[in-house]
């Protein structure tokens, strides 16, 4: 009886205002259960669909390419001179057993990822739909999201992966072929071979019991230190909850936080696979036994430190010595490579990794790195920051994908009116390929780049004149940008229709850094050494045509100036290299062949008319001149 009336002082029955909050309650639970059954259903009718295509596509992808990617290999390792006889012998005895573990992985990830998606992404966008402010737009997209635009999703999904497959690894063969640093020859000594055997099977042994039992022990913590977390948050209207529209999704995140802790298990598992036969390889580079034991040690120490600081456990690990004394009883390992595996964590390299003599950029200041040695972290550790809410999240989501306008000058990321306004005039990888578009058409008005070269790439050929439009005209339009940003005295890169990036309002994903902190060095590169207007055109031309195509630079009169010193030169072609290698790295993503995939047909679509009106003019001239030689006596 006294929690009734506790109850009932707290609802205060006898005022309307807590009349509408008990309403407003029971309509956000029905919602809620509304959206969880109806996602439910969705996911039951389109999950096996979806995921059915998923798995039959991915894996037919990888047992179909199978053969290829063996012959690929192998005519790559025969032809490569960066490696000596024993070494392609010893890569050559281990190929079935890496096609094993690739068929392996690749097959059960499909296999996962096919489910998780076609099951969950039915119920996931049911949720989404909450976060339209109009009612009819709810219950239009509560009913339509997830359905065919899931399938469609499965479909791209297979279209990626298969363009991985069939064309950006052998782009890499080929790289790692023709690379300047395949002259440089690595040897195997006969003595390695019983090491690297030894300590890769030790990796194995190690790491995924190891790897299993941390992540297994450890679940049930972050189990319930994501309940109480999310749970928290649903009671204090913090972080996810601070929206009312956005508690239904992350209520769903709730229930399906279970399946997040199982999935890092399985990742964990996998990735212990890979982690411990790299031990073998840690063998090779650094010609030690004791070394690659090291490593399987601070691997372990690693992860273990990893999960404690992502679970807000206790800094540091027990494993190191712990280690030690199992690899002491069981393994009968000598003294000398027990004391040193006695450090908090083992040092598996015998010298510093080199960092990079050129700039480095903190924030938005340019300095340069200290040249004394410093070892780089083995592995990134996540920042502690606030909860945000699903709104937030969702908005950051859009900027790296398909949103993200940014006003020049803006102090911070889009929200409200700017967000909107960027949600409709488009993001910042369909903003660069527009201006990929409309460089492209300017080549083509000026003849630079015909019509030959856009189909040589669509038809894949690893032709020059493929390379030219896979990656010299991406390295065109990006030398335009960071010239017209240059001049701009922006901060950050300056895109089409004054869309302004920097430090401040950029996208926060690793894939974006990986992207965007190379681009503003290369930006700073070239303001310091001030191109004069020739040499600017010289490097046009080197970035879209490169070394391979001497006649077509030759062919370009645009006004170039060759510069006369060779300190000049050097810096120029520096730049120009970098510049070719970071876009033939993005080159390989696959979502983003796909993207530039649609940038050339657009680009062809536009060069037809102008090739037949050129056509037909001959024609005519022909024409013409062969009525003048008729009515000659």
């Amino acid at each position: 009886m006294p929690r009734f009336l506790n109850l009932w002082t707290f609802f205060g029955a006898d005022s309307p205002q807590s009349f509408r909050r008990c309403v407003k309650i029971f309509s956000l639970v029905f919602a809620f259960g509304s959206a969880l059954c109806l996602g439910a259903l969705k996911g039951l009718l389109v999950g096996p669909i979806s995921a059915l295509i998923l798995i039959l596509g991915n894996v037919g992808i990888v047992l179909g390419l199978s053969p290829a990617h063996v012959v690929w290999t192998i005519y790559t390792l025969i032809k490569i001179h960066r490696f000596d006889v024993p070494l392609k012998i010893a890569i050559l005895f281990t190929l079935p057993g890496l096609l094993g573990i690739w068929l392996g992985l690749s097959i059960a990830g499909s296999v996962l990822l096919g489910v998780g998606y076609g099951f969950l992404t039915p119920w996931v966008s049911t949720f989404e739909a909450f976060r339209h402010d109009n009612r009819y737009k709810k219950f239009k997209h509560c009913i339509l999201d997830g359905t065919w635009g899931t399938v469609k999703g499965s479909c791209t999904v297979v279209r990626d992966f298969a363009d991985l497959c069939y064309h950006s690894y052998p782009l890499y063969l080929k790289e790692l072929h023709e690379s300047p640093a395949a002259e440089e020859v690595r040897t195997l000594r006969l003595i390695h071979i019983p090491a690297c055997i030894i300590v890769g099977v030790l990796g194995l042994i190690v790491e995924i019991p190891v790897y299993t039992a941390i992540a297994v022990v450890k679940s049930p913590y972050m189990l319930l230190k994501g309940w109480y977390r999310l749970i928290h948050d649903l009671i204090t209207r913090e972080g996810p909850f601070l929206e009312l529209a956005c508690i239904p999704i992350a209520g769903l995140t709730i229930l399906l936080w279970p399946i997040v802790v199982v999935a890092s298990i399985v990742l964990a598992v996998f990735s212990s696979i890979l982690i411990g036969l790299y031990a073998s390889v840690v063998v090779y580079q650094e010609r030690s036994f004791r070394k690659g034991v090291a490593y399987v040690v601070a691997m372990v120490a690693e992860f273990d430190e990893y999960t404690n600081d992502w679970l807000y456990l206790r800094e540091g690990t027990i494993f190191p010595k712990l280690m030690t004394f199992l690899l002491m009883k069981y393994c009968s390992l000598s003294s000398l490579i027990v004391v040193s595996l006695c450090a908090a964590r083992p040092k598996y390299r015998k010298r510093a990794v080199a960092q990079s003599p050129e700039f480095s950029i903190r924030g938005n200041q340019l300095a340069t790195l200290s040249p004394a040695p410093m070892e780089a972290p083995a592995m990134l550790m996540p920042s502690i920051v606030n909860s945000r809410s699903v709104r937030d999240v969702i908005q950051e989501v859009k900027i790296v994908q398909d949103v993200a306008k940014c006003p020049r000058g803006g102090g911070g990321r889009g929200k409200g009116e700017r967000a909107e306004e960027g949600a409709r005039e488009g993001g910042i990888w369909e903003n660069m390929m527009r201006s990929c578009e409309l460089r492209g058409k300017e080549l083509l008005d000026d003849n630079v780049i015909a019509t030959t070269d856009l189909n040589e790439w669509l038809k894949a050929k690893n032709s020059n004149e493929a390379s030219i439009i896979g990656v010299g005209l991406p390295c065109y339009s990006c030398l335009q940008t960071l010239l017209c940003s240059i001049r701009s005295n922006s901060d950050g890169l300056l895109l089409l229709d004054d869309v302004e990036i920097n430090y401040l309002n950029r996208p926060h994903e690793k894939l974006w850094d990986w992207f965007f902190n190379p681009i503003m060095v290369l930006k700073e590169q070239i303001k310091v050494i001030k191109l004069s207007e020739g040499e600017v055109r010289d490097l046009e031309k080197v970035v879209l045509f490169g070394t391979n195509n001497p006649q077509r630079v030759v062919a370009w009169d645009n006004g170039s100036l060759l510069p006369q010193d060779a300190l000049r030169a050097a810096q120029i072609e520096g730049i120009s290299r970098r510049m070719i290698g970071m876009m033939r790295s993005v080159s390989k993503f696959p979502t983003y062949r796909r993207k530039f995939r649609h940038v050339v047909k657009a680009l062809v679509a536009y060069s037809l008319p102008k090739e037949a009106s050129i056509a037909s003019g001959s024609v005519k001239s022909t024409i013409s001149s062969e009525d003048v030689v008729l009515d000659e006596p």
